[in-house]
């Protein structure tokens, strides 16, 4: 029997792109509290969320958080790839309605150890910055 030796993709290259975009539902926030187990009421109820300074119900910081790991994932660096960490720092609420596109971009590479590092940015419809990070990853 011979033994089958996985080639590696080649990595991606600095200042290599990718987008993923999503119209965030009611549902999507319903859904992703009964995953995460964060029943905040700012995310939740409507009478509540009105009374803080967001005026309104948001959603959750990590749902749109989730929409880096989905380009991680799926596209660049892509399948196999591994999460090492995520710095983020939320700058705008996203509220149901609100279209926000994610994106990556490899900023840095570990070509010995097959480290991707890559700025990660989420806007919303409006071209507003609501959240900004570095992810770093294993390909």
């Amino acid at each position: 029997m011979s033994e089958k030796t996985a080639v590696p993709k080649p990595l991606p290259q600095i200042g290599a792109r990718a987008e993923y975009t999503r119209t965030v539902t009611e549902n999507d926030i319903v859904r992703f509290a009964e995953v995460s187990g964060d029943h905040n009421p700012v995310h939740l109820d409507e009478e509540y969320a009105a009374s803080t300074p967001f005026r309104g119900r948001i959603a959750h910081g990590i749902l749109s958080a989730s929409f880096i790991s989905a380009i991680l994932g799926n596209n660049l660096p892509g399948p196999g790839t591994i999460y090492l960490g995520q710095t983020l720092k939320f700058l705008a609420p996203v509220r149901i309605g609100d279209t926000i596109t994610a994106s990556v971009e490899v900023i840095a590479l570990r070509e010995d150890k097959r480290i991707v590092t890559l700025r990660t940015d989420c806007i919303n419809q409006d071209a507003v910055l609501v959240l900004t990070g570095e992810a770093t990853t294993k390909c």
